[in-house]
């Protein structure tokens, strides 16, 4: 009887102990469901074997990591931060951490949110496991980020005008306001005044405008707040007392259809301008009531070093902590060595280093370093700031600490670079003036000399048949010296943008061959010429007056570079734009003298002028200014290929029976 009722309680818990597991393993499967759902995945950190093991999606920990096995899967630097987490977990130092951290793969990282928390303890207390709850946030990081993109350059505009600016909508409610605007009207709570859905009516510079009927409207106003201070006019939050001098422009904002759509506000104070002496008084009761009042004294300096970006820092070698502060009252920020290190760029990490080396050493002298940071302020660039910290005595005459102020000079740094930038250019546009000058001077000087050498000769002894030759020489110098002004002046007024450039719908086949042949006019007969225009019409629309002038003037060269043999110009319209190429089989240009051809009274190798030396800058300015480019090709003793390529609308293509009628 007694083994048959053990049998029947022994039958009766293996039963239960079936009905347990099978809970448990539905409950793990939909958990393990619920996690892969939401981009959730579990692991257990066992501290005694040092493993960490994943809820496979069956619900089971099947997927086992070791130390480094499991390092692996994330970047270092975030497993470092993510093994700190655990350890102070584990030593009980906290119930329960949040860790950001990045996948190891730099081709398709991921950003995981991690919930550590105690899993289990042994008999005596301690934490035997720990829970880690692995969120994927990579899609809500980078979505944030791009909101933040848009933000930051809407801000960046907004938030950097040096003019106060205010945003309505069509009904008079504030939409938004700069920082700059909210020093001008005292606003200190900038949030708070967008929700109250402060109205445009109720700003006294404008509180008679219809707002439906406004037009652009610029207005001096001086007003006496105290006179708004009921709550009709909602001004009683911001602090606005006395009166302002306030220069402003309103400009309404209208649909296609005329309707408004809203309205934006620019203006500046200019009360320090007409009221300089009452804003003194001020200034000085300001200064008295400081002196009388500590409190006062110190929200005043906390004030100052938020609006001049000057913190205090502190640096405690005893538990190597670096305190950064923007009030006299508290500390703001608590960093380790390591995080201060690391706040730095590679190139000043090892002077951060050096400079805490020498604290801890307790050294008895000022330090004063300018580093730059990794931390970018809202224009994108990265913060430079300047340390300046001295030692703290104790009453026995040891360093206690060190302590000093931090100024953001990256203004400053900024402000610098672009001016040894600029003043490089100046050098450079300097140099180059002076070389064109001296190049010019040169380039007028010789015709010159020879006009008026030739003149000389008249008053001399000579023979009267030579005088026809004399009249040539002089006609000719004078020529090229009328020539070469011209040029210059042509081109200051292209380097000036003075030249118009008027557009026409012209049959460019009937006019390509012309402007070749015109600038081919003076070529010897021992070249043979060829003009290739597959179209029997083509009408685009450009200025055919420049483009004409930049085809005459660039075949032309082709005198200094051939005087036997061929040369070929070919025209092609594709896909809107129009492509002129030139080609010859002359003496071409060496390569030393190919880098340099578009400086002007550019020289070959053997100092023989390139044309008039101010052909080429005319054709690539014009072409550039019309909005096309310039190429050009060439090898020594092979010839010269340029190519001409100006943006333009084809009104007609019309090409010729023979050839396909492709675009």
């Amino acid at each position: 009887m007694a083994n048959n009722l053990l049998n029947f309680f022994k039958r009766l818990f293996v039963n239960q102990r079936q009905e347990v597991d099978i809970d448990q393993k539905s409950q793990k499967l939909r958990l393990a469901m619920i996690l892969k759902a939401s981009k959730q995945r579990i692991w257990i950190y066992d501290m005694a074997r040092c493993h960490y093991l994943y809820l496979s999606d069956s619900g089971k920990y099947e997927e086992v990591y070791n130390l480094i096995e499991f390092s692996r899967l994330f970047n270092r630097d975030d497993y470092e931060v993510l093994s700190q987490a655990l350890v102070d977990v584990s030593e009980g130092k906290e119930e329960s951490s949040v860790v950001r951290v990045r996948s190891n793969t730099p081709e398709s990282e991921r950003i995981y949110e991690i919930n550590i928390s105690v899993a289990g303890r042994d008999k005596r207390g301690n934490v035997s496991s720990i829970l880690g709850i692995q969120h994927d946030i990579t899609n809500e990081v980078r979505k944030q980020h791009q909101v933040n993109q848009l933000l930051m350059r809407y801000h960046t505009v907004f938030n950097t005008s040096l003019l106060d600016m205010v945003f309505y909508d069509k009904n008079g409610v504030i939409l938004d306001i700069n920082d700059k605007a909210c020093q001008a009207f005292g606003i200190k709570d900038r949030e708070q005044v967008l929700k109250d859905k402060f109205l445009l009516k109720n700003n006294p510079m404008y509180s008679g405008v219809d707002l439906q009927q406004m037009e652009n409207t610029r207005s001096t106003t001086l007003v006496d707040f105290s006179e708004y201070q009921d709550a009709v006019y909602q001004l009683d939050r911001f602090g606005l007392k006395g009166k302002m001098y306030y220069d402003s422009t309103i400009n309404p904002i209208r649909n296609a259809k005329g309707e408004l759509e809203g309205a934006y506000m620019c203006g500046r104070d200019i009360t320090e301008m007409v009221d300089s002496v009452h804003r003194q008084r001020e200034g000085a009761e300001r200064v008295r009531r400081a002196t009388q009042h500590v409190q006062a004294y110190i929200d005043n300096i906390n004030y100052a070093l938020q609006v001049s970006g000057v913190r205090f820092v502190s640096y405690y070698p005893k538990t190597f902590t670096f305190e950064l502060s923007d009030s006299i009252n508290e500390a703001r920020l608590r960093l380790s060595q390591l995080r201060c290190i690391r706040l730095g760029t590679p190139r000043f990490r090892r002077t951060i280093s050096s400079a805490l080396n020498r604290m801890d050493h307790l050294i008895r002298y000022n330090i004063k370093e300018t580093i730059e940071t990794e931390i970018r302020d809202e224009k994108g660039r990265q913060i430079w700031l300047m340390f300046n910290m001295v030692p703290i005595l104790d009453n026995e005459g040891h360093v206690e600490h060190y302590f000093g102020i931090c100024r953001n000079m990256t203004d400053m740094v900024e402000t610098e670079r672009r001016l040894a930038v600029e003043t490089q250019k100046a050098q450079e546009t300097e140099m180059l003036k002076q070389s064109f000058l001296t190049n010019m001077s040169y380039e007028i000087r010789t015709p010159l000399n020879n006009v008026v050498g030739f003149a000389d000769l008249f008053e001399t002894e000579h023979d009267a048949t030579d005088e026809a030759f004399f009249v040539e020489q002089i006609k000719t110098s004078s020529n090229t010296l009328l020539s070469l002004i011209n040029d210059i002046l042509f081109l200051s007024r292209l380097d000036a943008n003075m030249i118009e450039y008027n557009k026409a719908d012209i049959d460019f086949s009937m006019t390509f061959g012309s402007h070749c042949q015109m600038g081919w006019s003076n070529l010897p007969p021992a070249v043979n010429i060829t003009i290739d225009c597959p179209y029997e019409s083509l009408v685009v629309n450009l200025d055919e007056e420049h483009l004409g002038m930049a085809i005459e003037r660039l075949c032309s060269l082709t005198i200094h570079f051939l005087d036997r043999g061929n040369v070929t110009a070919r025209c092609e319209y594709r896909r809107g734009e129009l492509t002129l190429t030139f080609e010859d089989d002359g003496i071409g240009i060496d390569e030393e003298t190919l880098p340099h051809i578009y400086d002007r009274f550019a020289r070959s190798k053997s100092q023989k002028l390139l044309g008039t030396g101010l052909d080429l800058p005319i054709v690539q300015s014009l072409v550039q200014q019309m909005g096309g480019t310039l190429d050009i090709e060439s090898e020594k003793d092979k010839g010269i290929t340029v190519w001409i390529s100006i943006p333009c609308e084809a009104k007609v293509i019309k090409r010729r029976a023979n050839l396909n009628n492709e675009l």
